[in-house]
Parts: structure tokens; C-alpha cells; sequence
């Protein structure tokens, strides 16, 4: 079950640029199980047709023209009320400065007012107008009347410079809905809370060796599938313990501990790991740093090359998995571009795990700095379990329940 699952998703389309982006926001939901309806302003239908929303979510798309018809039902009321979850993306200025006012002058705002359900902010708008006082007064007030806010994030504007007051991109909207997991609105992934008294470590995102003060050697690890793990673990019940090298949007009830290199990473894992029942190391961990990090910047020589000097980190999850005592589980990733199987096996063996998570980075939906991942669990006792390309909040969900059920075989 997904987060998104039979939930009623009412998408407010105003009208900015990136309104565009509402299609393949619409599918995305779709694709996460969500139920779509969508509302437009009459602006926003001048940069995508209400058409083309109400063909991709299989619904009508309630606008002016349909809400003013002859129609006996109270369309906004009726929508207002079928609605869990209401995103507004991208949400302009002028939308904003209504809904902090409380005004209800077209569809889009009455069905709003009119709405119980969550509501999630997405706005989009120039860099000027975003820092305005008064748009950030409005800001304010809408947060005071519980709307939580994405983005909006830095990148390149309409106007054709980069600055802050792009929208978020489609696919961090949605992973960013489920990080928000707010109180009263979770996913009952696991009803029966299988994890209920467990602790649990998890490794999230690319470590980062420093070379001077100013550079560092890392990889493309964006943290997102160590961070699903550590939501869908204390979905089950679990106490989370959640050691990062990437910083990412995060449940309050987990604990977040942020460090930078490898070294780091595993003496706060090894403190951890003296109380906790379970250990997943999703993290991409560099198997090595430099030598000697130099005390200044390095500067260019006459030379076009450079060498660096090299020496290998220690295995965290070697290390866990040697020190591990009765009835510890212990769970890896292995990110592989061939033989996937004989080399997770050999991983498991190897590292003492109990549980390898092995994916093949080359393949489509797979991979660093995705919002899905196709995993392959392997474990001693039993055949590999192949698990399709899918959100890694889902995959995430498939690993938890398997750790349950090592922690009790």
C-alpha cells in the first residue's frame, strides 16, 4: 500500500508558467494510486487546456465556465468535500494574497474555502515578487491557517535568469507530500505496527571525503531511498535513528544524525548500533579517501594533471555485520552494473548480512538520485525476490516488511 493509495487528490492549477507542469504532475499522482481531480483558474488554461488535464486524470476539470453553468449540483462544495488532499501547484502570487484574504472569487478559491482537506502549497513566481513583504505577509497567514509550503526552490526563471522562485519539479512534489507525513493524515502501511518496540539505524545519501577546505570527493547518492527506509520503518512502529550525509525533509519522530566522511558515518553507526535490533545501510559510502587532506586550497601547476593519493575507508557495513550480536539484523545495498544475483549473494556472505538490496544502476527506474528504484532482495534462507520498478517509498515499505520478518525467523 502507498501513501497515495484510493487517496482523493484535488490538483488547483493558477496561472503561471509553470502551470505546464501540472500534466505530468496529474500522472505522477495517478501513477502513486492516487484518485485525481483537477480546478483551474482561467489563467492558467492560457498556458495548459483544461483538456488536457481532464484527459490524463479521466475526470472533468472544474473551471469558471463549468461552475457558472445551469448545472443543480454545487460543483465547488461537491469537490470541496470529495477531496483528502488539496495541492496548489504552481500557486501565483495573486491566488496567494486570495486565500490569505479569504476571498472565494472564482472556482478554484470558493472549492478551496470551502475545503476541510489538507492543503499543500506549491508556489511559483519571480524572485522579486516571492521576497515581496507582502507576498511573504501572505506567506505567513496561510501557514497560520495550516497549509504547509514546497519550494518554492532556486533554478532558472521565466524572466531567463537563475534565482529563487522556481516551482518544485513534479517528482520532488510527490516524494516531498510523504516526507511532509503530517500527524492525523498517515498511510496505515503497516497496521499492525510490526516493529513496535525495535530501534533502528539507518544510512542515508553519499558520503563526502575532503581533498582541501573547499573540495571533496562524493557520488550522485541523493539520500532518498535511505530516507524512505527510515519513514517506513517508523511507519511500523520502529525508534529511528537516521545517520546522513544529506540533508532531506524528514518525519520529527526520527532522530537525524548528520555527518560528512566515512569515518564519521560509522563511529556514530557503532554508537548506535550498541542498542539497536536493526541496521540498513543505504547510504553510498566512498570506499575511499584522500591520503592527506591539505590544509589550503590546492592550486593549479603548470601540469594538467593531478594525482591524489588514495587510501581505502573502512567497510561500515563489514564492520557491523562482524560485530553483530544475537539476533541483530543486519541489511546492505549493493549497486552493481552486472551479475547482479552471484554478486549480491557473494556480498552477503562476505559482509555477514543478513539481507543484501542489490539494483543494477544501468537499468531504467533504477539508480542514484531517482524517485523510483527496481530492487532485488536476497537473503541466505530463501530465493531472490525480484521487486519492480516502483516509488522508493514503496520499495521502501517491501524492505521493512521483510525485515520484520527476519527479526522474528
Amino acid at each position: 500500500m502507498t501513501f497515495y493509495q484510493d487517496k482523493n487528490v484535488l490538483l488547483a492549477v493558477t496561472g503561471g508558467v509553470a502551470a505546464y507542469k501540472a500534466a505530468e504532475l496529474t500522472r505522477l499522482l495517478i501513477k502513486a494510486k492516487a484518485n485525481v481531480k483537477v480546478v483551474m483558474t482561467d489563467a492558467a488554461q492560457e498556458f495548459i487546456p483544461a483538456k488536457t488535464l481532464a484527459v490524463l486524470s479521466t475526470h472533468p476539470v472544474l473551471t469558471d465556465a463549468s461552475w457558472q453553468g445551469a448545472g443543480s449540483e454545487v460543483d465547488h462544495v461537491r469537490l470541496a468535500k470529495w477531496a483528502d488532499l488539496i495541492v496548489l501547484a504552481p500557486l501565483t502570487a495573486n491566488t496567494l494574497a486570495k486565500l490569505a484574504l479569504g476571498l472565494a472569487d472564482n472556482a478554484l478559491t470558493a472549492t478551496i474555502m470551502a475545503s476541510t482537506a489538507r492543503k499543500i502549497a506549491v508556489p511559483a513566481m519571480n524572485d522579486a515578487m516571492w521576497s515581496n513583504p507582502a507576498v511573504q505577509r501572505n506567506v505567513d497567514q496561510l501557514k497560520k491557517d495550516d497549509f504547509d509550503f514546497i519550494g518554492p526552490t532556486s533554478g532558472f526563471l521565466a524572466e531567463g535568469y537563475e534565482a529563487k522562485g522556481r516551482m518544485v519539479e513534479p517528482a520532488e512534489i510527490v516524494t516531498a507530500i510523504t516526507d511532509l507525513a503530517w500527524d492525523g493524515f498517515q498511510d496505515a502501511i503497516f497496521e499492525e505496527k510490526p516493529l513496535v518496540g525495535k530501534k533502528i539505524v539507518v544510512t542515508a545519501g553519499g558520503t563526502r571525503e575532503p581533498i582541501d577546505p573547499v573540495r571533496y570527493l562524493t557520488n550522485k547518492s541523493s539520500g532518498k531511498m535511505g530516507y524512505a527506509l527510515a519513514e517506513a520503518a517508523r511507519a511500523a512502529g520502529a525508534t529511528v535513528t537516521l545517520v546522513a550525509a544529506t540533508s532531506r525533509p524528514v518525519n520529527p519522530a526520527i532522530r537525524v544524525n548528520l555527518v560528512g566522511d566515512t569515518r564519521e558515518m560509522l563511529a556514530a553507526v557503532q554508537k548506535e548500533m550498541a542498542v539497536a535490533d536493526v541496521y540498513i545501510g543505504a547510504a553510498a559510502v566512498s570506499d575511499f579517501r584522500v591520503a592527506e587532506v591539505s590544509e589550503h586550497k590546492v592550486k593549479k601547476r603548470g601540469d594538467e594533471h593531478m594525482i591524489l593519493d588514495l587510501v581505502q575507508n573502512p567497510d561500515i557495513l563489514k564492520t557491523v555485520g562482524e560485530a553483530k550480536k544475537p539476533g541483530q539484523v543486519v541489511v546492505g545495498f549493493a549497486a552493481e552494473t552486472e551479475n547482479l544475483i552471484e554478486n549480491a549473494q557473494a556480498k552477503l556472505v562476505k559482509k555477514h548480512a543478513d539481507l543484501i538490496v542489490a539494483n543494477n544502476v544501468l537499468e531504467a527506474g533504477a539508480g542514484f538520485n531517482k524517485d523510483t528504484n527496481k530492487v532485488t532482495l536476497v537473503t541466505a534462507d530463501q530465493d531472490p525476490i525480484r521487486v519492480a520498478a516502483k516509488l522508493k517509498t514503496e520499495v521502501a515499505e517491501d524492505i521493512i516488511a521483510l525485515v520484520a520478518d527476519l527479526l522474528t525467523s
